[in-house]
């Protein structure tokens, strides 16, 4: 319970760093994919609701071994042929980059999904995501889709980013999503930033992330 209030506390303390946003509330996402059912029991009884996976086997296990409040995301790449088995057992998918997902998710969707288009800010060649340049484009493709709901954009800054430059591809990331609001398209709100991680994710609060995605750093043993 300690370690998630400091966490928290860190959260809020950036986020007064934010110019401007310092109302705005930021969602923790406890990163879980690494960790047994009963770790994440541990942390939903410390009060942690959002919980992400990354493969499809180990989201059916937890969702079958906890409480039915959690709101589960999907996190990273995921494979046309598995998404019938993941989209309908989560709130949020974080990593739409490709038409080829979104016809699955349209397909056998039976309510809204809402979505976060990854972006490769940084341009690294081993992340997936769009490329900026893309991006707008691909937004304005996914108009007919309506069980699909652009909440907003998502990026990962490169693991050995130093601080100035996590803070420019974050900052990147807000811009190019105030241009997909400017678009006024109705199935593509945009309002939200999903950036962060353990390692960098005061700075992704401070350049205007509204949900981080914390694995290890949630985990470590209490001090």
């Amino acid at each position: 319970m300690e370690r998630v209030a400091a966490i928290q506390d860190r959260i809020d303390q950036a986020r007064q760093k934010s110019a401007g946003q310092s109302f705005r509330h930021v969602t923790l996402i406890c990163v879980s994919k690494y960790h047994s059912v009963q770790e994440t029991r541990e942390l939903y009884h410390c009060g942690i609701r959002h919980f992400a996976e990354n493969r499809p086997e180990s989201l059916l296990e937890k969702q079958a071994n906890l409480p039915d409040d959690i709101v589960w995301h999907y996190i990273g790449n995921l494979q046309s042929r598995k998404v019938k088995s993941v989209v309908n057992r989560i709130s949020y998918y974080h990593a739409l980059d490709r038409l080829k997902i979104a016809k699955e998710i349209q397909k056998h969707a039976q309510a809204q999904v809402k979505c976060f288009i990854q972006v490769n800010v940084s341009g690294e060649a081993s992340k997936h995501g769009l490329a900026p340049s893309q991006l707008l484009d691909f937004v304005e493709s996914l108009t007919d889709y309506d069980h699909i709901e652009v909440v907003g954009l998502m990026t990962m800054a490169p693991s050995q980013a130093n601080a100035e430059e996590c803070m420019t591809y974050f900052s990147r990331l807000a811009q190019l999503r105030d241009r997909v609001v400017q678009l006024g398209l109705a199935n593509s709100p945009c309002k939200e930033l999903s950036m962060g991680m353990s390692r960098d994710f005061e700075m992704a609060v401070a350049a205007g992330a509204s949900y981080v995605r914390l694995g290890s750093i949630m985990f470590q043993p209490q001090d």
